[in-house]
């Protein structure tokens, strides 16, 4: 061996390997086995690591990081769960045309009267309940369209956060505003909240509205128009559901939110809020109705 000749170089991760090659980013020299294909040249393991490092994700108007996971699972969970119920229900009175006489329809309907005598699960299981078939199948189709549209916007929790503000706003419109005795139900507050949704989603990414405000007066004529509808209720859910978005989608940039984490805490925020005046005006309006119909 040359005395004056050069030790062939190594891997620098497996100092035991003899290597010609070397990483193009660092210049190292390294094994095939820790080096990666890259658009010029080749990367050894460090440099691909710190590459995924540098790259900032991409985040939609929400905040929320990029994802391939576009299946809406909440929303199925929902027309489930409301599914379900009506099964309950239609089982309990052996109709599914007249379900209104089963034991859950009756323990769970939205009454402003009994709201206020402390049967509290009303403000949330009429949410559930449907008069008849048609009713729930109308309100079904109506989250299955809109629905997957917010969920993939805003995700998973935060899509749950604004549907629970909007059906517990539509109950507190209810409650305030409807007489003692009233007997509300159906998802349709929670489904207006997120008419409201999928218009401000819209108008914060700048597409067209004209379809979705189509729809959502059409639905408006359709509540003013037939006695039986909850107005509301209606009401209610769509200003609960486009403020509690309004606040997720544009709440950072008014405040001035200056990383991903902060305008996260905005936008919880601004449902938080949403959902403690809707149980704040339930709680201390449905009391008062209770009081008065006492007084009669």
């Amino acid at each position: 061996m040359n005395p004056h000749q050069q030790p062939a170089p190594t891997c620098f991760r497996h100092p035991d390997r003899v290597t010609g090659l070397g990483c193009t980013r660092c210049g190292r020299p390294a094994c095939p086995e820790c080096l990666t294909p890259a658009a010029v040249g080749q990367h050894c393991v460090e440099c691909v690591r710190q590459g995924q490092q540098d790259v900032r994700p991409v985040r939609n108007a929400a905040g929320l990081t990029a994802t391939t996971q576009t299946r809406p699972y909440v929303t199925f969970t929902l027309i489930a769960l409301n599914v379900l119920v009506f099964a309950v229900t239609a089982a309990q009175a052996r109709s599914v045309m007249d379900n209104q006489r089963s034991e859950l329809f009756y323990d769970w309907v939205l009454v402003p009267a009994f709201v206020g005598d402390g049967q509290w699960i009303r403000v949330l299981g009429s949410g559930f309940l449907h008069y008849g078939l048609i009713h729930l199948l109308v309100n079904m189709f109506a989250l299955y369209v809109l629905g997957p549209y917010a969920e993939v916007a805003l995700g998973r929790a935060r899509f749950v956060a604004v549907y629970l503000a909007s059906l517990l706003g539509g109950a507190a419109a209810v409650t305030l505003l409807s007489q003692p005795m009233t007997a509300t139900a159906g998802a349709s507050g929670a489904i207006f909240g997120l008419f409201g949704t999928v218009a401000v989603i819209m108008l914060r990414t700048r597409q067209n509205l004209t379809q979705i405000l189509v729809l959502l007066v059409i639905n408006l004529i359709i509540t003013f128009s037939v006695p039986s509808i909850s107005i509301w209720g209606h009401l209610g859910g769509l200003l609960a559901g486009t403020v509690a978005t309004t606040g997720i989608l544009f709440g950072p940039r008014w405040l001035h939110a200056r990383t991903p984490k902060a305008a996260s805490l905005i936008g919880w925020g601004a449902v938080a809020v949403v959902v403690v005046i809707a149980l704040a005006v339930t709680v201390f309006g449905a009391p008062s109705l209770m009081d008065s119909l006492y007084r009669v």
